[in-house]
C-alpha cells in the first residue's frame, strides 16, 4: 500500500526549519500548507493531517488562525486522524472543546516529562522522558472525553481524543533547531537562563529526546490501519 498522504498544517512564521524538521520525522506522502500566508488545503482528501508549533497563540484574533481552525473542525468531522505539536496540541484542543491559557511564564530546555505508557501514541517510549520544550500558553482543560496521557509540573503534555492525538513537546526538533530557538529568546528571558538552556543542549539530552520520535512512526501506523478500515468498508 502506498505512504499514507498527510497535509501539514505548518503555523510557523519562519516555515524553513519545522518543515524540514517535519519532513525528515514524517515517513509519507507530505503536502504542506504554510497557514499564517494563507495556504489551507482545500479539502479532506488526506489519510491525516498535522498542526505544527508556531510563536502565534490560538486565542488570537487573526483571520488565519480562525480558517485554520475552521479547517481543522472540518478535518475531525471527516473523521481524519491528527496530530497536533505545541501550538498545534492547542489549538486542537481548543477546536475540540478544551482550554488554552497563557502561563505567565516560559518552559523551555530539555525537560522531563512522565507518560502513563498505555497511550499508542508513544508505545515503545519510556514511562519517564526527556523532551524538548519551548511555549508559554499551555492546554489548562483538555477537550471533553479526551485522556491526558502526558504531564509534567507545567501541566498536561499529551492528549487524545478520538483520532486525535496532542503533545505540548517538540519530538521534531533537532539539535540545531532547539539551540536557534533558545537564542531567540534573548529578548523575552533572563540571559542566565539562555545559558542554562544552551548548555543543556548537549548529545546526551539531544540522544534522549530523540526516543519520543518514534510518536511519528506510531501516529502513521495508526493513520494507515484507519485507511484500511475505511477502504474495506467501501
Amino acid at each position: 500500500m502506498d505512504a499514507p498522504r498527510i497535509a501539514l498544517l505548518n503555523a510557523a512564521h519562519e516555515p524553513a526549519d519545522t518543515s524540514r524538521n517535519f519532513r525528515r520525522e514524517l515517513d509519507a506522502d507530505v503536502v504542506e500548507f504554510h497557514c499564517p500566508s494563507g495556504e489551507l488545503p482545500e479539502g479532506f482528501g488526506y489519510d491525516g493531517f498535522v498542526v505544527t508549533g508556531s510563536r502565534a497563540s490560538v486565542y488570537w484574533d487573526e483571520p488565519w488562525i480562525g480558517r485554520l481552525k475552521t479547517w481543522v473542525g472540518g478535518a475531525i468531522e471527516a473523521g481524519l486522524p491528527g496530530l497536533g505539536v505545541c501550538y498545534g496540541h492547542q489549538l486542537i484542543a481548543d477546536v475540540a472543546g478544551g482550554s488554552v491559557e497563557d502561563m505567565g511564564e516560559y518552559e523551555i530546555g530539555y525537560r522531563t516529562v512522565e507518560q502513563d505508557g498505555r497511550n499508542r501514541l508513544l508505545e515503545g517510549v519510556d514511562t519517564e522522558m526527556t523532551v524538548f520544550t519551548t511555549h508559554s500558553d499551555r492546554v489548562s482543560e483538555a477537550p471533553p472525553g479526551a485522556t491526558v496521557f502526558a504531564r509534567n509540573d507545567y501541566g498536561i503534555h499529551g492528549f487524545r481524543k478520538d483520532r486525535l492525538f496532542a503533545v505540548q513537546f517538540h519530538p521534531e526538533y533537532d539539535a540545531e533547531t532547539a539551540e536557534s530557538v533558545t537564542k531567540g529568546k534573548r529578548d523575552q528571558l533572563p540571559d542566565a537562563r539562555i545559558e542554562a538552556v544552551l548548555e543543556g543542549i548537549d548529545e546526551e539530552n539531544y540522544r534522549a529526546a530523540r526516543e519520543a520520535k518514534r510518536l511519528f512512526d506510531n501516529f502513521l501506523e495508526y493513520v494507515s490501519e484507519v485507511r484500511t478500515e475505511r477502504i474495506e468498508a467501501e
